[in-house]
């Protein structure tokens, strides 16, 4: 059922929100702000520091049952997604092509995003069951038009663009075949010390993610 509910989730609110620092009290603020700020989901990487229990500590402050989802990513590996899934992590984000990974998220009922570049990646990522891929990084190899290219042949697969492209980018990404966009906090909150814990850079991504006009 969490699977099915974080399907709907990435439809109505087409954006990750990744969060991604060296230390685990900003990852928390950021974490915070992201959902403060109406995201659906938010992802913690394993980069961040104790980023199991900063999961946990967010399940535990959401309280019952989402939305807002709490995700893991770079799950490289099936080591890093059983300790996801231990976590209670509800949605699971890898950066590669993992069959592993995918047997993992699959026992555990979880949705899953699989990481791919290539024709031939994004289609393995398929047939593992990915619900998305993640098509990554995408700025370096080309941005839209890359990911416009690869949709010619590929247009069944339902792909997140990633990568590390501003707010601004994501009408030229969603017009490319985009269903949904991964982007950093960083980039959604700005940069410290007066990140937008208001919420309206947020909003603002999540209206153009939709197809609307921003606020």
């Amino acid at each position: 059922m969490t699977r099915t509910a974080v399907t709907r989730s990435l439809v109505s609110s087409p954006i990750i929100g990744v969060v991604r620092t060296h230390d685990d009290e900003s990852a928390l603020s950021d974490a915070r702000a992201l959902l403060a700020g109406g995201l659906e989901l938010v992802e913690i990487t394993f980069t961040v520091p104790g980023a199991t229990d900063l999961v946990r500590r967010l399940l535990e402050e959401r309280g019952g049952d989402g939305p807002p989802w709490i995700g893991m990513g770079t799950v490289t590996g099936p080591e890093r997604a059983e300790r996801a899934v231990a976590a209670g992590a509800e949605y699971i984000v890898s950066p590669n092509v993992s069959r592993e990974v995918a047997e993992v998220a699959k026992q555990a009922g979880l949705f899953l995003v699989l990481g791919a570049l290539t024709p031939t990646e994004i289609s393995a990522a398929d047939d593992l069951g990915a619900d998305i891929v993640k098509v990554y990084p995408l700025p370096p190899v080309g941005g839209p038009t890359y990911l416009a290219t690869v949709r010619q042949p590929l247009g069944d697969v339902k792909m997140l663009a990633a990568g590390g492209f501003g707010v601004d980018a994501i009408p030229a990404y969603r017009d490319a075949g985009a269903s949904a966009f991964g982007i950093g906090a960083g980039i959604l909150l700005g940069p410290p010390p007066a990140p937008d814990e208001g919420g309206d850079a947020v909003r603002r991504a999540l209206a153009l993610a939709r197809g609307g006009s921003t606020p």
